[in-house]
């Protein structure tokens, strides 16, 4: 009759064959063990970064003991060897059990912030969907508001940023798209997003320059001066601005003696989005 210490070889052999065979997750034969040696031996694979396996014996120390310390240590530890072999679908769902059965833990902040590591680095390029950036940015949010002064946060609020720009890059690809097709209405509806929603990314300059294009376009000269005099006063050294400056001259829609705009807008000291409200959209 094997020992339960042979049993362990025998169990760890088989699952490093399994994860060198196509890494096919299998559900193990129930053997009990104490938890520590499970434990231990999904540690020791984890340091040989066997994420794949470690996974599995952090698993296994939940299922068989429950509701003991080693499993709420395991439980993270599973989650975090999961985003290691690139189980996404695995870690977030192992971090949102830890969340609803330790919301007070210790490491109850990185869970919130591994979720959300792994949304992020799903985030996919702005020519497809966007609902793995959306869920990204959520779960950014809720480590920066749930958690203010920790790294966690501070980490959470650089890819904020970043996966905001994201998010507006994939509403100007769309909106360019419908400027193209000469569809300046949606266009309009999603360059007017960018500046709402997401003033402070870099596609800002270039949404007010397409807002100017879209309303030259339709004929609409009053909403073109003003949204290129609020481009204008934001910035003056872009290169969109410039565009924009020579698309009005081009539409005779500068004063021919000072260069400047036929109807001066320039509006009053405010943030540069509140200025624009109520005068343009």
């Amino acid at each position: 009759m094997p020992t339960r210490a042979s049993a362990l070889g025998i169990l760890v052999v088989a699952l490093l064959a399994a994860a060198c065979a196509g890494h096919r997750r299998e559900r193990l034969a129930y053997i009990e063990r104490p938890a520590e040696l499970i434990y231990n031996q999904g540690f020791d694979q984890f340091e040989r970064e066997r994420y794949d396996v470690a996974a599995q014996l952090f698993d296994e120390v939940e299922r068989q003991h429950p509701y003991s310390e080693w499993a709420r240590r395991a439980m993270m530890m599973a989650a975090y060897a999961h985003y290691e072999s690139n189980d996404y679908d695995g870690a977030i769902s192992t971090a949102e059990r830890y969340i609803n059965l330790y919301p007070s833990g210790d490491t109850t902040a990185y869970a919130y912030y591994l979720i959300a590591l792994c949304h992020y680095e799903r985030i996919l390029d702005v020519g497809r969907d966007q609902s793995e950036t959306q869920a990204a940015l959520d779960s950014l949010n809720q480590v920066a508001r749930r958690f203010p002064d920790t790294d966690y946060a501070r980490d959470a609020r650089l890819k904020i940023d970043l996966t905001r720009d994201h998010l507006a890059g994939k509403e100007m690809d769309i909106g360019r798209w419908y400027e193209r097709q000469g569809h300046y209405l949606a266009a309009i509806n999603r360059f007017k997003r960018v500046v709402e929603e997401y003033d402070t990314t870099s596609h800002a300059p270039e949404a007010l320059h397409r807002l100017v294009e879209c309303y030259v376009a339709l004929g609409v000269i009053d909403e073109a001066r003003e949204v290129a005099a609020v481009l204008g006063y934001n910035f003056p050294g872009s290169d969109w601005y410039q565009d924009t400056y020579r698309l009005l001259a081009r539409q005779g829609m500068l004063d021919a003696a000072t260069g400047e705009q036929t109807q001066d807008v320039a509006p009053p000291h405010r943030s540069w989005w509140g200025r624009t409200v109520g005068r343009v959209f």
